[in-house]
Protein backbone atom coordinates (compact mmCIF):
# COMPACT_ATOMS: atom_id res chain seq x y z
CA UNK A 1 0.00 0.00 0.00
CA UNK A 2 2.72 2.45 0.97
CA UNK A 3 4.85 1.46 -2.01
CA UNK A 4 2.06 2.10 -4.51
CA UNK A 5 1.44 5.52 -2.97
CA UNK A 6 5.11 6.41 -3.45
CA UNK A 7 5.06 5.18 -7.04
CA UNK A 8 1.93 7.20 -7.76
CA UNK A 9 3.51 10.31 -6.24
CA UNK A 10 6.62 9.86 -8.40
CA UNK A 11 4.49 9.33 -11.50
CA UNK A 12 2.41 12.44 -10.75
CA UNK A 13 5.55 14.52 -10.18
CA UNK A 14 7.01 13.31 -13.48
CA UNK A 15 3.74 14.09 -15.25
CA UNK A 16 3.62 17.56 -13.70
CA UNK A 17 7.23 18.20 -14.76
CA UNK A 18 6.40 17.06 -18.27
CA UNK A 19 3.29 19.24 -18.47
CA UNK A 20 5.06 22.33 -17.13
CA UNK A 21 8.01 21.72 -19.44
CA UNK A 22 5.65 21.47 -22.40
CA UNK A 23 3.95 24.72 -21.37
CA UNK A 24 7.30 26.50 -21.00
CA UNK A 25 8.48 25.14 -24.35
CA UNK A 26 5.33 26.33 -26.12
CA UNK A 27 5.44 29.77 -24.53
CA UNK A 28 9.15 30.17 -25.22
CA UNK A 29 8.84 29.09 -28.83
CA UNK A 30 5.88 31.42 -29.30
CA UNK A 31 7.40 34.51 -27.63
CA UNK A 32 11.20 34.36 -27.75
CA UNK A 33 11.77 34.36 -31.53
CA UNK A 34 9.55 37.37 -32.04
CA UNK A 35 10.71 39.37 -29.02
CA UNK A 36 14.48 39.00 -29.11
CA UNK A 37 15.33 36.64 -31.97
CA UNK A 38 15.80 33.71 -29.60
CA UNK A 39 16.13 30.18 -30.87
CA UNK A 40 13.32 27.68 -30.31
CA UNK A 41 13.94 25.17 -27.52
CA UNK A 42 13.03 21.51 -27.18
CA UNK A 43 11.26 19.74 -24.32
CA UNK A 44 14.46 18.83 -22.46
CA UNK A 45 15.71 22.40 -22.60
CA UNK A 46 12.37 23.58 -21.28
CA UNK A 47 12.64 21.10 -18.40
CA UNK A 48 16.13 22.43 -17.67
CA UNK A 49 14.79 25.97 -17.74
CA UNK A 50 12.07 24.95 -15.29
CA UNK A 51 14.62 23.40 -12.92
CA UNK A 52 16.84 26.48 -13.21
CA UNK A 53 13.90 28.74 -12.35
CA UNK A 54 13.11 26.50 -9.38
CA UNK A 55 16.67 26.80 -8.13
CA UNK A 56 16.85 30.56 -8.64
CA UNK A 57 13.39 31.63 -7.54
CA UNK A 58 12.17 28.90 -5.19
CA UNK A 59 9.18 26.65 -5.26
CA UNK A 60 6.25 26.96 -7.65
CA UNK A 61 2.71 27.08 -6.35
CA UNK A 62 3.63 26.95 -2.67
CA UNK A 63 3.17 30.14 -0.75
CA UNK A 64 5.30 29.42 2.27
CA UNK A 65 6.66 32.98 2.06
CA UNK A 66 3.19 34.40 2.62
CA UNK A 67 2.88 32.64 5.98
CA UNK A 68 6.17 34.12 7.10
CA UNK A 69 5.17 37.51 5.73
CA UNK A 70 1.89 37.49 7.66
CA UNK A 71 3.66 36.49 10.88
CA UNK A 72 6.25 39.26 10.56
CA UNK A 73 3.54 41.74 9.57
CA UNK A 74 1.49 40.86 12.66
CA UNK A 75 4.58 41.21 14.87
CA UNK A 76 5.30 44.63 13.37
CA UNK A 77 1.69 45.69 13.86
CA UNK A 78 1.69 44.70 17.54
CA UNK A 79 5.00 46.46 18.12
CA UNK A 80 3.75 49.62 16.40
CA UNK A 81 0.49 49.62 18.38
CA UNK A 82 2.43 49.33 21.65
CA UNK A 83 4.67 52.21 20.62
CA UNK A 84 1.64 54.27 19.54
CA UNK A 85 -0.02 53.81 22.93
CA UNK A 86 3.08 55.20 24.66
CA UNK A 87 3.23 58.36 22.50
CA UNK A 88 1.99 61.71 23.72
CA UNK A 89 -0.70 63.48 21.68
CA UNK A 90 1.95 65.91 20.35
CA UNK A 91 4.16 63.02 19.22
CA UNK A 92 1.19 61.35 17.54
CA UNK A 93 0.36 64.53 15.63
CA UNK A 94 3.99 65.02 14.58
CA UNK A 95 4.13 61.39 13.42
CA UNK A 96 0.94 61.83 11.37
CA UNK A 97 2.31 64.97 9.70
CA UNK A 98 5.64 63.34 8.89
CA UNK A 99 3.90 60.22 7.59
CA UNK A 100 1.67 62.30 5.32
CA UNK A 101 4.76 64.13 4.01
CA UNK A 102 6.62 60.89 3.30
CA UNK A 103 3.60 59.49 1.48
CA UNK A 104 3.39 62.60 -0.66
CA UNK A 105 -0.06 63.72 0.46
CA UNK A 106 1.08 66.91 2.19
CA UNK A 107 3.89 69.41 2.19
CA UNK A 108 6.75 69.10 4.59
CA UNK A 109 5.80 70.26 8.12
CA UNK A 110 7.09 73.68 9.16
CA UNK A 111 9.09 72.21 12.06
CA UNK A 112 11.32 70.19 9.72
CA UNK A 113 11.94 72.94 7.14
CA UNK A 114 13.89 75.13 9.57
CA UNK A 115 16.39 72.43 10.52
Amino acid sequence: MKRTWILRAIAMAALALLALSLLIMLLWNWLAPGLFNGKPINLWQAAGLLVLAKILFGSFGQRSWSKNYNVSRQAWKIKFEQKWQQMTPEEKERFKQNFAYRCGTRRQPEENTTK
